[in-house]
Parts: structure tokens; C-alpha cells; sequence
């Protein structure tokens, strides 16, 4: 976002399939920033769980319920920004769990 917008850095955009799902991602990502250090400066639509947006500063993360992201298609408002690819990932730990013998 740097070379497009003068507000943050980063935009990070993901859907989910349901409200609560969406609730459910945006409060985990509330909890792992919490652990980096990272402070939340506001966020808005929690309650509805169709757009949640929470601003950290320098990033700003839009957590969407599917159709919702379809239907504003941030992505395609901020085409030009660079894109960075996440890997998807089920689970939340950097470590890969140990194998039990």
C-alpha cells in the first residue's frame, strides 16, 4: 500500500464463510497481535460480523464475510498495490507439531 495510499502499509483482506467464522478470525488475529506487541487502534463491525476492520497503524486488516468482500471488491479498488501472497494455513503455531513415537 505504500506507493497507493499514505495511511498504512499494509492491507491484509480475507473472507470467511459465515459471520461467526469471520468474528472467530478477526478475534484470533486480535489475540496473536496482542502477543507480537502489536496494539489495536480501533475497529469497527464485530457486532455484525459481515465487515470487520481492524486498524493497527501502519496495518489495516479487513476480515469479510464472503459475499460481502465480493460486493465492495477491495481488491479490485486497490489493484494497484503490490500483492503479497499468503500461504493458507490451518494452523496458528509457527512450530510444526512434534510426531509421537
Amino acid at each position: 500500500m505504500r506507493k497507493v495510499a499514505n495511511f498504512c502499509d499494509y492491507f491484509v483482506i480475507c473472507s470467511a464463510s459465515s459471520q461467526r467464522r469471520a468474528a472467530a478470525i478477526a478475534e484470533l488475529i486480535e489475540e496473536q497481535f496482542d502477543e507480537l506487541g502489536l496494539k489495536l487502534k480501533s475497529s469497527q463491525g464485530k457486532r455484525e460480523g459481515m465487515w470487520i476492520l481492524l486498524d493497527y497503524g501502519d496495518i489495516v486488516i479487513h476480515v469479510f464475510f464472503k459475499d460481502i468482500r465480493d460486493y465492495y471488491s477491495l481488491d479490485r479498488l486497490w489493484a494497484d498495490a503490490k500483492r503479497i501472497h499468503v500461504r493458507k494455513s490451518r494452523s496458528t503455531n509457527s512450530k510444526s507439531p512434534k510426531k509421537e513415537r
